[in-house]
């Protein structure tokens, strides 16, 4: 049943029959003047006035009317062939072993990382070793590598991209080999150990040229993802289990970037919906693809899921996915990455409740300043940001844009700084990310003053607080063991590191906290 299910949802296939380029849109549009060559269908011979041609009142297109002219648009015909697609699979069925300690849910918070190429019987860690191609998924309490749990182990031929959700009761994962009858993206439910492959390809989380990663309700039990159809890219609802996958924006349109709000009650989302209504051939007011360019950017949108209306949130062109700061408080950036010409970026505020979009940027700086790797407070009222312009700083302002405090001496490249707030909002921890962490651990209070301000070793490089605010996690290279990286635990103020992970012989990924906390 569950095939079925999928099977009716999957969309075109990679190479379409030719009489598929009608099939999206033929039942909306009148039937054109008889041709010298008409095709052969079910329908009598073509008539002038067909009875199979839709009444105006019925037909969804609004160029329509009752009595088509002799020499119709030819916009009113498909231009394009389906582009091909990924599609619902759902195959590759398996059940994962799962530790008793986590089948039941994470009740304290838990670092998940991976951990490939791991040898257990070499004496040197700085000895290089081949790849082994087994790549592990632990869970890692914070109090200790004894309590270290591997909840996942497979092989693949490429870094794993592991998507846990917030509970850490159920994750994605992308697995890549050289066999692409099991390469895709694949859910596991914790609970029952349950296993599936959702997506095929070696990389579906590129699509139409957009990276989409999907994102977990905040229970874990339904994962909303963008998939590409024939035509668009369409958001989707799919369940721990795989199940019933729903089709949220079904419209012609390029929806993409899919983020849950923390009390589960929205999506938020990218559209370009009022730039172009349809890239379907034939629908109303359609882009025609073979003489305009695909979108790189469109407009924020809020789904609300116990009705499932969506709405525009503002006028602000967007090219990156939003970010929650709260459960009214939205975060998102203008400025497209692909303007060489004007590469500024500006960061917006958003209220959903009021309905209130506002530009933050700092008092007495450039118009030309652009605000790199922002990071909101958990209230919303205070950002720590990169304000690039001839020189390149971090600062933190209010949402007025007051800055509060300034930090020249973290000299970070662009978008190379992460920023982690504790929960109560009264720390920030500072890292670089992408490997470019030349710093070592950094720590700062309300009014910017360092906490800890230690050097390296270990570096600091993409922190991120405990859902309890009690610990810092976060990867660091130690430059004296041939430049090994390891995933490091602090406390609240940023001292006491210590590597979770110095025993194991490869290579290992932070991916971030588990359980403890909504």
């Amino acid at each position: 049943m569950l095939l079925a299910a999928c099977s009716a949802l999957s969309q075109p296939t990679v190479t379409p029959s030719p009489t598929l380029t009608l099939a999206p849109t033929n039942t909306l549009i009148p039937s054109p003047p008889p041709s010298p060559t008409p095709m052969d269908t079910a329908t009598p011979a073509p008539t002038a006035t067909p009875t199979t041609t839709p009444s105006a009142t019925a037909s969804p297109t609004a160029t329509l009317s009752a009595t088509p002219t002799a020499t119709p648009s030819p916009t009113l015909t498909p231009t394009i062939t389906p582009l091909p697609v990924f599609g619902f699979v759902f195959d590759n069925w398996d059940v994962v072993d799962i530790p008793a300690s986590i089948a039941d849910g994470v009740s304290s918070p838990m670092i998940a990382f991976t951990s490939a190429n791991n040898r257990q019987s070499i004496a040197n860690i700085a000895t290089a070793q081949p790849f082994t191609g087994v790549q592990t998924v632990y869970f890692v309490s914070p109090t200790g590598t004894r309590r270290r749990i591997p909840v996942l182990e497979l092989i693949s031929t490429k870094s794993l991209e592991v998507f846990p959700s917030r509970p850490g009761n159920s994750l994605a994962y992308v697995k890549t080999n050289d066999d692409p009858r099991t390469s895709g993206l694949y859910i596991l439910d914790l609970k029952n150990g349950f296993s599936a492959r959702l997506l095929p390809g070696e990389n579906p989380l590129v699509q139409r040229g957009f990276y989409m990663s999907p994102d977990w309700s905040p229970d874990g039990s339904s994962m909303a993802m963008a998939v590409a159809t024939g035509y668009d890219i369409d958001l989707f609802l799919v369940n721990t289990d795989g199940s019933s996958p729903k089709n949220i924006s079904d419209r012609g349109s390029y929806d993409w970037w899919p983020r849950w709000s923390p009390d589960g009650r929205h999506i938020a989302f990218v559209s370009d919906r009022a730039i172009c209504p349809s890239w379907i051939p034939g629908e109303a007011n359609f882009c025609d693809a073979l003489t305009m360019p695909p979108p790189t950017g469109g407009h924020v949108y809020l789904y609300e899921v116990a009705s499932g209306r969506a709405q525009q949130l503002s006028e602000v062109v967007v090219s990156e996915a939003p970010s929650w700061i709260s459960a009214s408080l939205l975060a998102f950036a203008s400025g497209s990455p692909f303007d060489l010409q004007n590469p500024q970026r500006r960061i917006w505020r958003a209220n959903i409740e009021t309905g209130d979009v506002r530009e933050v940027r700092a008092a007495g700086t450039s118009a030309r300043a652009s605000y790199l790797s922002d990071s909101w407070s958990p209230y919303g009222n205070r950002v720590v940001i990169q304000v690039a312009d001839s020189t390149n700083e971090i600062v933190m302002l209010n949402a007025a844009g007051q800055i509060l405090g300034r930090d020249s001496e973290l000299d970070l490249p662009r978008f190379g700084m992460v920023a982690s707030w504790s929960p109560d909002g009264e720390r920030i921890a500072i890292g670089g990310t992408a490997g470019q962490c030349p710093f070592g651990i950094r720590v700062k209070n309300l009014g910017f003053g360092n906490v800890a301000s230690g050097g390296p070793p270990p570096t600091m490089c993409d922190p991120q607080f405990s859902p309890d605010g009690q610990y810092i996690a976060f990867s660091g290279v130690n430059p004296s063991v041939d430049g090994r990286n390891d995933i490091y635990i602090a406390s609240y103020n940023g001292f006491g590191a210590t590597s979770l992970t110095r025993d194991l012989r490869g290579q290992v990924k932070l991916i971030g906290w588990v359980g403890g906390g909504p």
